[in-house]
């Protein structure tokens, strides 16, 4: 079975943000948008959520709805302007590096004590706060336990236990969850206009993570570079195949990334003409050209960081192959992630034992382990790759 052809592209403008992207997540949603009402919100949030879980998106959800006259609504100037990242009281970072440094966190602070001169809050968004180093959280602590009125700090990490206890017990907890495929695949068709077959292959591959569905959708060479990864484990049967198909997972990785890259900019450029009230091809006027040099100053920025969560992402996609064998393998009976790949994956699974896969399943969590801490990323996809041999094949 190959994968279902999708539509041409997908307009960034049927991206209408807020909490409706937030698909799978009634009870976040709920607590948010009470508490953007209140009129008096708590100053100090942790959202926490696996990837794919949303967590930047339900951070910028919330910075907009605090803003917004209308609770977030997705279409007002203030709405747009958080979406385009060109909002003037809403901050979102993240770090490009292994942790965030302490000058970094001492400017955050910095930022926090200016007043939110026009709007409600000044909202300020930690992405990967786990990549705090202990004396960083000490710089933020004081900075939450006594925030300057009218500001708001969120923190976004994998789980409670990313974050030090001290800084954990100051924040408003926000968890979320991985969305369900059938809920992730009914917003495809709903917003996109994929048919069900186009969003319930997006959905399942993807494994629910809403961005990577759409990007599989619209974006035929990712889909292809998806179908290359996932095909390695069955093709390889020596050291020799291993290195060449390391080498291989890593340029697919870096094509991506930069696939990814230019995508995103170019949704960040149309996002932020539609905010300053631009038409598409209109020459941007000479006092606006500051905000458009910032995204692409921004997207240089993320270049090694989208190269690192392409890997990983990658990593994901070959974990879901030996989810897949262990399902086969248990007899569960249950669809497979790559379902349409079910006959080459039964094959594999006839060269592996359960055990053996859970062994590979250990070697990809090595594996991502190994992305994160500056491993250059040959050497850890050709570790990987090598026991990734099935054990009878080892000595060819």
């Amino acid at each position: 079975m190959s994968s279902p052809a999708p539509p041409p592209s997908l307009s960034p403008a049927t991206d209408s943000g807020g909490f409706s992207e937030l698909v799978g997540q009634h009870d976040a949603v709920e607590q948010l948008s009470d508490a953007a009402a209140s009129g008096s919100p708590t100053h100090a949030w942790l959202f926490t959520g696996p990837p794919g879980s949303g967590r930047s998106n339900a951070a910028r959800a919330f910075a907009a709805a605090l803003n917004c006259e209308q609770g977030g609504c997705s279409t007002c100037q203030s709405c747009r302007m958080v979406s385009a990242g060109s909002h003037p009281t809403v901050t979102m970072v993240s770090t490009e590096n292994v942790s965030y440094r302490i000058e970094d966190v001492r400017q955050l602070i910095t930022t926090a004590q200016d007043r939110p001169q026009g709007h409600r809050w000044r909202v300020i968004v930690v992405e990967d706060a786990d990549r705090m180093t202990e004396r960083a959280t000490n710089v933020l602590l004081k900075a939450i336990e006594e925030p300057p009125p009218q500001t708001i700090w969120v923190l976004c990490a994998p789980s409670p236990a990313d974050v030090l206890v001290t800084i954990r017990s100051r924040c408003r907890h926000i968890s979320l969850r991985i969305p369900p495929v059938e809920a992730v695949e009914a917003l495809l068709v709903e917003r996109d206009g994929l048919s069900p077959e186009q969003a319930g292959f997006a959905a399942r591959v993807s494994q629910s993570h809403i961005g990577v569905a759409r990007r599989l959708a619209a974006d035929v060479e990712a889909r292809n570079r998806r179908e290359q990864t996932v095909s390695l484990p069955l093709k390889v049967r020596s050291a020799s195949q291993a290195v060449l198909s390391a080498a291989e997972l890593v340029s697919m990785a870096q094509a991506d990334a930069a696939s990814e890259s230019e995508s995103r900019l170019a949704r960040e450029q149309t996002a932020l003409r539609r905010s300053l009230g631009l038409e598409p091809e209109e020459k941007i006027p000479p006092k606006l050209r500051t905000q458009f040099k910032r995204l692409e100053d921004d997207a240089a920025r993320r270049a090694k960081r989208t190269v690192t969560d392409s890997l990983d992402r990658t990593l994901i996609d070959l974990t879901a192959v030996y989810r897949d064998v262990l399902s086969i393998k248990l007899n569960t009976g249950a669809e497979l992630i790559n379902e349409h790949l079910r006959a080459q994956l039964a094959e594999l699974a006839e060269t592996l034992s359960a055990e053996q896969a859970l062994g590979c399943l250990d070697a990809l969590n090595t594996a991502r382990t190994r992305i994160t801490q500056n491993v250059p990323p040959a050497l850890a996809m050709e570790a990987l790759m090598m026991h990734l041999i099935p054990r009878r094949h080892r000595g060819a």
